[in-house]
């Protein structure tokens, strides 16, 4: 009989991505740069709650932002217009962005005068969520009209995140969403789960959502600065 050996590929692509998402987060360290992975599927408004964000921190801290797409700049062009400096990658037909492209990415933007960079993931609810770029928090947007069972669907996105982001409050009442079973269903899968609900096109909810990003941004300064 044929001896043969059993390589378990997706293992070794685990193990590599953790490696370099571990050298990310020193290179950022280093660096005094927080850095959040943003994440949703295609039109949850990924793209206008950062511009929001921005607009919110930008007196406050200096801001960069990689735009992750398959294809096109219109994203870039949209967060440079709202004064953040901003690169686009294109990930070549891959559905998500990996440790190794992130690392890519902040050499290619460079990290100088920065304090905070977002990395606007490829809309996605799958393979985001399954690699871990070195980002300080992960944060996700589940928008209204998606509905409320998305947790059910696609759970390990709700369980990697460190943020919920209810977003298109202002459409609600048109759409069967239901807030108090979107929230049970997140924090069922993952119980530290924050959930905020905001409306970037009207900006309700966003003071709260604001306000728990400073106070993390600020927490991971001090920690940093006393090891």
């Amino acid at each position: 009989m044929d001896q043969f050996e059993i390589f378990e590929t997706k293992e070794r692509i685990e193990a590599d991505n953790d490696r370099e998402a571990a050298e990310v987060r020193k290179i950022l360290a280093e660096k005094k740069i927080f850095l959040v992975n943003l994440m949703s599927s295609p039109g949850a408004g990924k793209t206008t709650c950062l511009v929001r964000t921005i607009h919110a921190l930008q007196k406050q801290y200096r801001i960069g932002v990689m735009e992750a797409d398959v294809d096109s700049d219109v994203d870039a062009k949209t967060i440079a217009a709202a004064g953040a400096r901003a690169i686009q990658l294109h990930t070549g037909g891959s559905c998500h962005m990996d440790a190794d492209m992130t690392k890519r990415g902040l050499e290619e933007m460079g990290l100088e005068d920065l304090d905070v960079i977002f990395l606007e993931n490829v809309g996605n609810l799958v393979c985001p969520a399954e690699f871990d770029v070195g980002a300080n928090k992960k944060v996700m947007i589940l928008s209204v009209p998606e509905g409320d069972d998305k947790p059910l669907k696609y759970p390990l996105m709700f369980r990697v995140s460190d943020v919920m982001i209810e977003n298109k409050i202002d459409v609600a009442e048109v759409f069967d969403y239901d807030f108090a079973k979107a929230e049970q269903r997140a924090k069922a899968l993952n119980p530290a789960i924050q959930c905020f609900r905001v409306s970037s096109l009207t900006g309700d909810g966003f003071d709260a959502w604001i306000s728990w990003l400073q106070k993390e941004i600020e927490e991971w300064r001090k920690h940093n600065e006393s090891h």
